[in-house]
């Protein structure tokens, strides 16, 4: 017979093999790296004080996913839309003023692969969780109301039945059915085209061009660089709302207000199902936090470079906080 102690093991053992996949489901409903985090908390919290009611093992996971819903639908009843910059306005002249920073709350923010992509050898199961962490994926699920986003990525994303759903949601099939329709159809209308399909990207190649492209930036060699650019590149710097497109913007922007990211040093990283790098810019004897970069690839070219400035999210990607000189 198992001791108390034991037992307890056992349970919290069962519940953190579900961290990784209910943290990728709260960052998909939410769009917040963070908040994911601490509706995943909040539900391993609600999950253990309850766990003696729980009759069957079975039903663990199921009983996860409701309870992380909950939770979700509790963050989103008191919070406002998250979305990327080029959601909220047309783009911006390299010489246009910066302008001040959003509130944190205002943007869809990056995750690193690391907490939410599955661990299993599947590639087809890899290659589907990448598409579905994309940020322009993530931005276009936050136009959904939350209990059609939440359908979505458990019938299209998660591969739950309709049935399963349904019980979870304490709803009807026929609801299901119809909120997933609805949801399909929020999705179509908007536009997803962030870059290659993870399917469709050599790794490879991809990992060639962020060579090249980290090469350019730590040398500065702003002219190399945009050459790595796809000619409709997206630009943007979140908390700032303003956003370049195209290597004739993204450049005099680079060599004017961005030149103070000469000098800096890199390491690279991964991030929403693709390939990231942080920054870290010079200071006395070393270098400190600056931004994660997102970048998206189309065509064997860089389709979207998305600085993310928030220092406290290299913490988040397991990154140093401090490189010395």
């Amino acid at each position: 017979m198992l001791s108390s102690s034991d037992a307890s093991f056992g349970i919290e053992r069962e519940l953190e093999s579900h961290r990784r996949a209910l943290t990728g489901y709260c960052y998909r409903m939410l769009g917040s790296g963070s908040e994911a985090e601490d509706a995943v908390q909040e539900t391993m919290v609600r999950a253990w004080r309850a766990a003696d009611r729980l009759e069957a093992r079975a039903a663990l996971k199921s009983w996860l996913y409701r309870i992380a819903s909950n939770v979700c639908f509790d963050i989103l009843q008191s919070s406002q839309r998250r979305a990327q910059p080029m959601d909220l306005g047309p783009s911006s002249n390299a010489d246009a003023a910066l302008g001040a920073g959003l509130p944190e709350s205002t943007w869809i923010q990056p995750i690193a692969d690391a907490r939410v992509l599955p661990t299993e050898s599947d590639p087809a199961s890899v290659v589907d969780s990448r598409e579905t962490l994309r940020l322009a994926f993530v931005a276009a699920l936050q136009h959904l109301p939350p209990r059609q986003r939440a359908v979505l990525i458990l019938r299209e994303v998660l591969r739950w039945q309709a049935t399963e759903v349904a019980e979870l949601l304490d709803t009807s099939v026929a609801s299901v059915n119809s909120a997933l329709q609805r949801a399909r159809a929020t999705l179509e209308s908007l536009d997803l085209d962030a870059g290659d399909s993870a399917a469709a990207v050599d790794d490879a190649e991809q990992q060639e061009l962020l060579r090249r492209y980290v090469d350019a930036f730590e040398r500065y060699d702003i002219s190399s660089l945009v050459t790595l650019l796809h000619d409709d590149a997206k630009f943007s710097m979140p908390p700032l709302a303003l956003w370049l497109e195209g290597p004739e913007q993204v450049a005099p922007f680079m060599l004017g207000p961005g030149a103070h990211c000469e000098g800096s040093r890199v390491l690279v990283t991964s991030a929403n199902g693709g390939p990231a790098i942080a920054i870290y810019h010079p200071v006395e004897n070393g270098y400190e936090p600056w931004a994660i970069v997102v970048l998206e690839m189309n065509g064997g070219a860089i389709s979207g470079l998305h600085h993310f400035i928030y220092p406290e999210l290299f913490a988040e990607f397991g990154l140093p906080t401090r490189l010395d000189a």
